[in-house]
């Protein structure tokens, strides 16, 4: 038995002094260090966050109504500019304006990105109304719970526990870690993951960017339409001076749809993607430590200095939990 082994005494032989016999233990004992290895290991799972906790207290997703508002403040703004030109709002409805510039901006996304970038640039933009928002505090404290787990019990030890994590780039770093033998496999596979994440984002972004480069000249398109519409009707005076004005809200359309809509969005995505990036860091930063087997003081004090300040990092209503 593993435990016999260990708790084997050495004893002086009673007929040869230079000679000692090794005395196994007994079964009481080899039960009782059984008892207390069991005990110890679990008490350090019972400091591991539970699937249920990990969800409701360090990630969750909630409207971001500080987007919404900005939406708000944008469409209200725009209507009142308009209302105080005392020019009626169905003057600036123009569906052949409408119809250029939306599907003209349409088509040409079309041409230049792929359908499957396409669809995970709008699955993005739709992640922008319900963000996942984390606690890097209950983060950090999870992180620290698994470096005393592994270095009582070892890197295996964490298996059991993979699927209670908070983060699925969490668990990812941590089966990498169980995974591979040398410290610079491990950090050269988080690093390969982290990058790709971060050019994945960028990409999104960079569609919606693309667009919003192209709507304005396409609503410029479509005021050149509207300016040989007005040629044909050049003779009335009265209906010239009412395609003028007609044919340039084509490009009321092209611009709002550019820098109310297209653009925001594109830097809405980078911002995003630019937190997500801090977070994976710090995963990254706390798996390499979990393999190195550093003092778990030591690991908080470290990833500590991803945590801003809690009232602009936090969603109102969250809490930080102090360090223990």
């Amino acid at each position: 038995m593993l435990f016999s082994n260990k708790m084997a005494r050495e004893l002086p032989h009673p007929n040869s002094p230079g000679r000692r016999v090794r005395i196994p233990a007994r079964p009481c004992e080899s039960l009782r260090l059984r008892e207390i290895a069991l005990s110890t290991s679990q008490a350090f799972l019972t400091e591991l966050p539970t699937p249920g906790q990990a969800s409701a207290g360090s990630s969750s997703r909630r409207l971001d109504v500080w987007m919404l508002a900005g939406i708000a403040i944008a469409i209200a703004a725009t209507i009142a500019g308009v209302a105080s030109t005392g020019v009626s709002p169905t003057y600036f409805f123009q569906p052949t304006g409408i119809l250029i510039v939306i599907g003209g901006t349409l088509g040409v996304t079309f041409i230049t990105t792929p359908r499957v970038a396409l669809f995970h640039s709008l699955r993005r933009v739709g992640d922008l109304f319900l963000p996942a928002r984390l606690n890097r505090q209950d983060l950090i404290e999870e992180i620290v719970s698994y470096v005393r787990l592994v270095r009582v019990r070892g890197l295996m030890a964490i298996e059991p526990v993979l699927d209670q994590t908070s983060n699925r780039y969490l668990a990812e770093s941590l089966l990498l870690a169980m995974d591979v033998n040398q410290r610079g496999e491990l950090e050269s596979a988080l690093t390969n993951k982290l990058r790709l994440s971060e050019r994945q984002g960028e990409a999104d972004a960079k569609v919606l960017e693309v667009a919003g480069g192209f709507a304005p000249t396409i609503g410029v398109l479509g005021t050149v339409v509207g300016l040989i519409d007005v040629l044909r009707q050049f003779s009335t005076v009265s209906s010239v001076a009412a395609g003028l004005g007609t044919a340039f809200v084509s490009t009321i359309y092209g611009l709002a749809l550019a820098n109310l809509v297209l653009l925001p969005a594109a830097h809405r995505i980078r911002a995003r993607v630019a937190e997500a990036f801090e977070i994976q860091e710090l995963i990254m930063e706390g798996t390499l430590c979990l393999f190195d087997r550093i003092h778990p003081s030591l690991v908080r004090q470290r990833l500590s200095c991803f945590v801003r300040d809690a009232e602009s990092e936090l969603p109102a209503g969250t809490q930080v939990h102090a360090a223990r």
